[in-house]
């Protein structure tokens, strides 16, 4: 930068005349006038920044809160499939453990212990708005798990009670799966294979090949064995308490078992077939209570997993086709 273009007005010649400077005092100018400029630039630069970007502090803060919240969205999700998953498990506890021990069972109303309402975490108020939703609804919900976990808790309680004074009625309930195979078609509204329309199907199939072994499911006397109309070759036990299972499509029954053997719970009673009218090898299981047909897929929780029930429920509600 010059300082050529400076100037003063000379009265005797009447004229503009340049101002000359020395080297030193050009150098000393154009230095002050570019830190004069850098210390403006600086000064604008620093102002917005911090009202518009945020300073250092604010921005590592603002990335903090930012991970910090992504981890509560991730920790929403978590939270609502341990809900979904207590949900099953208050399902099963009702529809199979209660219902065979004879328990009343816990209304919804009970197990949610008191759900509801409008999330009213005042304290959640000073953050912004998402945050201070997600805050609340975290809360609100873990509490509610909290409360649902220590219902659940006590019914297995109850549960464990109960069993520990009917041990020997529990003996002559149908407890397991009657064979080895997987659920094909369940209890309901179901159309059949071989006729073509729907109707009632009172039982749960399960995949097994000829020859197949299959198992008492409960202690019990054999009250039946013999051809049965399109249920092919059956076997009938009387368990007592109410309690009878059916076995269907059969292709032969072992020798040692006839009409008035006592069995136990996992005793071999019979071999698979296709006996009867059906689509293929199968075994069609029955048990009556009470003289009523009920549905087998409650009373499959002594060799059944959660996660297997779970998944036989799933099929039993998605399958509209029986195999007989």
């Amino acid at each position: 930068m010059s300082l050529h273009n400076h100037y003063y007005y000379d009265q005797e010649t009447c004229e503009f005349t340049p101002i000359e400077y020395n080297k030193a005092e050009q150098i000393i100018y154009n230095l002050s006038v570019w830190i004069l400029t850098g210390v403006v630039l600086s000064g604008l630069g620093i102002i917005f920044l911090t009202n518009y970007v945020g300073t250092p502090a604010e921005l590592a803060l603002q990335a903090e809160n930012e991970v910090l919240y992504n981890q509560l969205e991730s920790t929403k999700q978590s939270i609502i499939d341990m809900d979904n998953k207590l949900q099953s498990i208050a399902a099963t506890d009702n529809e199979v453990y209660r219902s065979v021990l004879g328990l009343e069972h816990i209304s919804e109303d009970e197990r949610l212990a008191g759900t509801g309402g409008a999330l009213t975490n005042t304290e959640f108020d000073v953050y912004n708005q998402s945050t201070a939703e997600l805050l609340r609804w975290t809360n609100s919900k873990l509490s509610n798990l909290e409360r649902r976990v220590s219902i659940q808790k006590l019914s297995f309680e109850e549960l464990k009670e109960a069993y520990n004074s009917n041990k020997e009625k529990l003996h002559h309930i149908p407890a397991i799966k009657p064979t080895q195979g997987i659920l094909l078609s369940s209890f309901g509204m179901r159309d059949h294979p071989v006729l073509g329309y729907p109707r009632m199907h009172a039982a749960a199939d399960f995949r097994a090949d000829i020859g197949s072994s299959v198992y008492a499911t409960a202690d019990g006397v054999v009250t039946y064995i013999g051809l049965r109309g399109t249920l092919g070759r059956i076997v009938v036990i009387d368990h007592g308490y109410g309690y009878k299972t059916l076995y269907a499509h059969l292709s032969s029954v072992p020798k040692d078992v006839k009409k008035g053997t006592e069995v136990k719970r996992g005793s071999l009673i019979a071999y698979s077939g296709n006996s009867g009218l059906t689509e293929g090898p199968h075994l069609h299981y029955e048990i009556h209570f009470n003289n009523k047909k009920v549905n087998p897929t409650y009373y499959m929780f002594a060799d059944v997993s959660p996660e297997e029930y779970l998944y036989f429920k799933e099929i039993a509600e998605a399958n509209t086709k029986s195999m007989d």
